[in-house]
């Protein structure tokens, strides 16, 4: 299924060069969104493509969470919490770091390319990384396109 969707979007992504992907990120409070802001305050230039959304924790964010995103029209998702050993809750982002391993399965089972979904450790005080992941992201949702696996066909139901 996935081979013969692939020629079609990128079809679509090369009779657009203007297009650019819309990424949702959800970002831990006390690290990521730190780094988020460490970024925004210093002044770094990342792609303004991303919409953050702050959460408390990485281990609370549900997987349904990014489906949910890519169904709702997102072209790329992120999911960031604090560096290993370093979560505000103790263990939350080995718990975010599990549920994402099967998300990626369960993605790649229903025909959703890799490149779409990502996940990454940033602390507060890293600023710079932050704004080079995002760019990183936006640069490989890019390369496949925008997301079309959710899209509804225009079809009647009477």
């Amino acid at each position: 299924m996935k081979q013969n969707n692939k020629p079609e979007k990128e079809k679509t992504h090369k009779a657009n060069p203007d297009w650019e992907p819309r990424i949702v990120a959800f970002l831990c409070n006390w690290c990521s969104y730190a780094g988020a802001d460490l970024a925004g305050i210093s002044r770094l230039q990342y792609p303004p493509n991303v919409r953050i959304i702050r959460v408390p924790c990485s281990g609370r964010i549900n997987p349904l969470f990014v489906v949910k995103a890519l169904a709702d029209g997102a072209d790329g998702v992120l999911v960031s919490g604090c560096h290993p050993g370093d979560c505000h809750y103790i263990s939350g982002n080995y718990s975010a770091r599990r549920k994402f391993v099967f998300l990626k399965h369960f993605l790649d089972y229903i025909g959703i390319e890799p490149e779409r979904t990502h996940f990454a450790w940033v602390s507060a005080s890293e600023g710079e990384r932050f704004a080079k992941l995002i760019a990183k992201v936006v640069r490989e949702v890019k390369k496949v396109g925008p997301a079309t696996h959710f899209k509804q066909d225009n079809c009647d139901v009477n």
